[in-house]
């Protein structure tokens, strides 16, 4: 694979999409009450990448400047020169045409609808309005990330229902810890890049306490998604344990700990392997009902 045509990939972000997309698969089968068609499926998974994709590429279109300031961010393509910031918004914009074409012509008009939101609100109101200006920031930015779960669902019914308003909550509450605890690894990159998130302008107490709510609120919506997508006790208690093994791991992130840093590194871990599991047992139940 050539050195640009590697970077257009990296403009991506694949390994984020890949996360963003473990919730679409769940809430499709989820919608249908069983498998939909494989070729609906595909339609909305190669939609969904492109358009997450669209939506990083701009990211990186727009925060270019900042990323030369932090090592994690520091050989992305546009800092690099692999890749002009020309060129990386011209591919942008192109990926996300190609993603909202295929979600009109073969899935929904409210699945297309909710691309759309889903991209405008990652690049306007996320990286543009709210990334340098409040600690809040992946509070309400990471709400594009729970779009993937209403545009799987609308994919399948054109409409929406309050399963889907569960599962969306239960990725909206687990988006900040999970972001937070990958923070907390790299806080002198975001403090060299001015880049206000909690753990750089918080106590450590606070993020703590933050941390905390989310998880109880985490927990409890995907309860409230087990109740209201009427699936089997079974799954209701793997669903709490679950949570409670996130619960546990949060425990241990003590203020005053040796390895503060590698305790948030390893909810970091642990929150994706929280959320692999959590789709598959939703999978499962519904498929056994």
């Amino acid at each position: 694979m050539s050195t640009v045509m590697r970077g257009y990939l990296d403009l991506m972000k694949l390994r984020v999409v890949e996360l963003l997309l473990v919730s679409t698969l769940p809430a499709m089968i989820l919608a249908a009450k069983g498998l939909p068609s494989f070729s609906l499926v595909a339609a909305t998974i190669i939609a969904g990448t492109f358009a997450a994709g669209s939506a990083n590429a701009f990211n990186m279109v727009i925060e270019s400047d900042i990323d030369k300031l932090m090592e994690r961010t520091s050989k992305r393509p546009i800092v690099t020169g692999v890749i002009t910031k020309t060129n990386a918004a011209i591919f942008a914009t192109i990926i996300g045409v190609i993603s909202l074409l295929m979600f009109w012509f073969l899935t929904t008009s409210l699945a297309t609808l909710l691309a759309f939101i889903a991209i405008v609100f990652y690049v306007v109101v996320y990286t543009m309005a709210l990334k340098q200006r409040t600690s809040q920031n992946i509070v309400w930015g990471g709400a594009a990330g729970c779009m993937p779960v209403l545009i799987g669902w609308a994919a399948v019914t054109n409409s929406l229902s309050m399963t889907a308003l569960a599962f969306f909550m239960v990725i909206f509450f687990w988006t900040p810890p999970h972001f937070w605890a990958l923070a907390i690894k790299y806080k002198d990159d975001y403090s060299a890049a001015g880049i206000p998130m909690l753990p750089v302008v918080a106590t450590k107490a606070r993020v703590h306490k933050e941390m905390w709510f989310h998880t109880i609120m985490m927990i409890a919506s995907s309860i409230w998604l087990i109740i209201s997508a009427d699936l089997s006790l079974w799954s209701m208690v793997v669903t709490i344990l679950l949570g409670l093994v996130f619960a546990r791991e949060l425990i241990a992130l003590k203020e005053g700990s040796e390895n503060y840093t590698k305790t948030a590194a390893k909810i970091f871990q642990w929150s994706i392997t929280y959320l692999s599991l959590l789709s598959v047992v939703l999978v499962a139940a519904q498929l056994t009902v």
